[in-house]
């Protein structure tokens, strides 16, 4: 049998995500998707003290610059569904900011680049 030192009670493996996230519903797609990008607060460098050992977790991860909510899940290794319920009311309390990921750039016009492409063509053969 193994010693009451053994067992470790703050576990993610040993916590159901109902318990960890205490209840509350998964944010908005549109609030937090997969590529959404989060990072610690400035205001909020300092460690709060009535935050879950999950809810640190993520803040303390977050501090080291943007990652996104898939990223964050990785590292952490807990679902996604808890990591994105647990940023979403980190963001509520104001210790960590969002951004919307980079969006795509426009595709240029083929036929401005046919015609950089004679261009080119006309004057170095």
């Amino acid at each position: 049998m193994t010693g009451h030192d053994a067992w470790d009670p703050e576990a993610t493996e040993l916590v159901r995500p109902y318990v960890i996230t205490r209840g509350r519903d998964l944010p908005d797609e549109a609030q937090l998707s997969l590529i959404t990008l989060v990072t610690a607060a400035p205001e909020h460098a300092q460690r709060p003290a009535r935050l879950s050992p999950e809810e640190r977790s993520l803040l303390e991860l977050c501090s080291a610059g943007y990652l996104s909510v898939a990223e964050i899940a990785g590292h952490t290794r807990l679902p996604l569904g808890v990591v994105r319920i647990l940023l979403a009311s980190l963001t509520e309390g104001g210790y960590v900011v969002t951004r919307p990921p980079v969006a795509r750039a426009r595709l240029a016009d083929k036929e401005i680049l046919e015609e950089v492409l004679n261009g080119l063509r006309a004057k170095f053969g």
